[in-house]
């Protein structure tokens, strides 16, 4: 059930400061300038958000509520020496073809601290994706000159009772959702005196930066994302009428282990995203297509490929390294009466097939679209959401150990770990976007967050067979 506040005016989220944290260690050669990947210019229509939920702050010297970051800011501002390209700001190039570029001015990541009305506990039971926005910034790239417009921003947000939201907000050129969880790791790691987070971050990988254009764009060897980029690159601005909504789902390890053990004989190693991805997209086909759904049913899947780039060290790796591609399945086997585990199968040999050279064809397809535009990239489509998405957070698990994610070992001073870690995406219209992360349980526990236009969230949060599956609804949109 949804926890009732009947005060709404304690909802709301009141941001009290602003400031700029820079790095300690200025920038050499101060105003160099650096250009970014085809890969991340393929991401330039959204912006990206993540949220760590804490229910004990940190900041509570001699057990009063008193937040003092001048401490947390120290540890940032010694990070942040190691990030210029988070401190920089964006500029076009001046050689004619206005390319993206980052200059390293050290100009600063902008801070905001705000208070929250009521306990974490309360927020996590009621709010909504509209309420959650207030605890990050969403701010789009001014049209304009954006020299003065930070592209990384945080925002600390403390509730009633002691609890802490540290939301982070950035534009996706710059960076995946991976890259800044892994950069937020280093950081608590830093605040606790670890060493893990000394190593430098890399910005460049030699298979995508730099790579030589082929000599014409229709290649053998076109990638679903390039089809993706092909199809979307003429879509009509969306209404802004259309709405999104969002909730979130939390499976147990135990409901997940017994649903992996009943498709076992046809799908062994099949991973609890195989299964809640197969899962979810059935279930909004099936709401979507309730009468005459088409023959088959497609999906546009997002991994991280970073092992697949061969980054030496994958988790220092600060940049895009998404690759998406599509899956299609026949109705009958994703929607019909013989259980999902054809499916599910099939879904698994799709993520364990995905290859280097599926990643490379799209970089050598934007490489050669600009080089038919004289060195201009092509213009950022929609990525996520128009056609229905999934989004894989798989790779954030901690390797060999049953408990753990990376997510949430994201932990301060205190050892307190996040209860809920939530990611949006900025600029999701259409047929909308599922993400599967690891849930605080560890083990086979997942959450999983849906956005789907409005008059659907509500019937999904209604689904007779995902709530058989007993999921923990929070911050749901749809009820």
């Amino acid at each position: 059930m949804k926890t009732e506040v009947t005060d709404k005016s304690r909802v709301q989220v009141n941001i009290h400061s602003r400031l700029t944290v820079v790095s300690s260690t200025p920038t050499e050669p101060m105003g160099l300038a650096r250009g970014l990947s085809p890969i991340d210019h393929t991401m330039g229509c959204h912006t990206a958000h993540i949220i760590f939920y804490y229910r004990t702050s940190p900041f509570l010297p001699g057990g009063r509520f008193s937040m003092d970051l001048d401490n947390f800011r120290v540890s940032l501002s010694e990070l942040l020496s190691k990030y210029p390209r988070m401190t920089g700001r964006l500029v076009r190039d001046n050689d004619g073809h206005g390319n993206w570029l980052v200059k390293y001015n050290d100009a600063g990541v902008r801070m905001f601290k705000a208070k929250v009305g009521v306990t974490v506990d309360e927020w996590l039971g009621f709010a909504d994706e509209s309420d959650e926005r207030n605890l990050t910034v969403w701010e789009d790239m001014p049209d304009c000159d954006p020299i003065s417009w930070s592209p990384f921003q945080i925002q600390i947000s403390e509730f009633i009772g002691g609890g802490l939201a540290v939301g982070l907000s950035f534009t996706h050129l710059l960076a995946d959702p991976t890259a800044a969880t892994l950069f937020y790791k280093s950081w608590t790691d830093a605040e606790r005196g670890e060493t893990t987070g000394n190593r430098p971050p890399v910005f460049e990988l030699p298979l995508i930066n730099n790579r030589p254009p082929p000599a014409t764009t229709t290649t053998g060897n076109t990638s679903t994302v390039t089809k993706h980029l092909q199809k979307h690159s003429k879509i009509p601005s969306p209404d802004p009428s259309f709405r999104m909504a969002t909730s979130t789902f939390k499976f147990s390890d135990r409901i997940i282990k017994k649903r992996l053990s009943e498709i076992a004989d046809k799908c062994p190693d099949a991973t609890p995203f195989d299964y809640l991805m197969t899962l979810f997209w059935s279930r909004i086909v099936k709401l979507k297509t309730p009468d005459l759904p088409p023959h088959t049913q497609s999906i546009s899947l997002c991994i991280d490929a970073r092992k697949l780039l061969g980054v030496p060290i994958p988790d220092k790796f600060f940049g895009n390294a998404t690759s998406f591609s599509e899956l299609s399945l026949e109705n009958e086997m994703l929607t019909g009466d013989n259980g999902l585990a054809e499916a599910v199968a099939s879904v698994h040999r799709h993520v364990i097939g995905i290859t280097k050279d599926d990643v490379l064809s799209t970089v050598d397809w934007v490489e050669a679209s600009r080089k038919e535009l004289n060195g201009v990239f092509p213009k950022a489509v929609q990525m996520y959401g128009p056609d229905l998405t999934c989004v894989s957070l798989e790779h954030l698990m901690v390797p060999d150990d049953e408990f753990g994610s990376i997510i949430y070992e994201a932990k301060f001073r205190n050892n307190e770990k996040p209860v809920h870690v939530s990611y949006h995406v900025g600029k999701v219209e259409g047929e909308g976007l599922i993400v599967v992360g690891p849930s605080p349980e560890g083990g086979a526990g997942r959450s999983v967050t849906v956005t789907l236009p409005v008059e659907e969230i509500g019937k999904l949060c209604e689904d007779p067979v995902i709530m058989e599956m007993e999921p923990i609804m929070i911050l749901s949109g749809g009820r």
